[in-house]
């Protein structure tokens, strides 16, 4: 069974940093792309960022693509999302999800394993 639990959420004024953290359990982690997705209020789901099994390969949605950052340590179990500059459009529930092979891709459809969301509340 594959749990994911993403911390580092919370409020936070225009312009600061945060950083999501998304660490999971069981075995096999670094065979699996990953991916962050967020929720704003009253809005699609929407995909942010993925990252390769190996880390290799990244992919930044182009409405943060200046601002966020992905990454993972296959040692700690653990997929990164480093969010600068932030604007209160940032505002959403953010979401880590485990793909289905060893890369990304940007529908919902690809992922399997979902953590619970944390977050993020941006004021201006």
């Amino acid at each position: 069974q594959v749990q994911l639990v993403e911390t580092g959420g919370g409020l936070a004024q225009a312009g600061d940093s945060l950083r999501l953290s998304c660490a999971a359990s069981g075995r096999f982690f670094d065979v699996y792309g990953m991916g962050w997705f967020r929720r704003a209020p009253g809005k699609e789901r929407e995909f942010v960022a993925g990252i390769s099994r190996s880390g290799g390969s990244t992919y930044i949605t182009d409405s943060v693509k200046d601002r966020f950052t992905i990454s993972r340590d296959n040692v700690k179990n653990t997929v990164y999302l480093q969010m600068n500059s932030l604007k209160p459009e940032d505002t959403a529930v953010y979401f880590c999800a485990r793909s289905r092979n060893l890369d990304y891709g940007s529908s919902w459809l690809g992922y399997d394993y979902w953590g619970q969301g944390t977050q993020v509340t941006v004021s201006s």
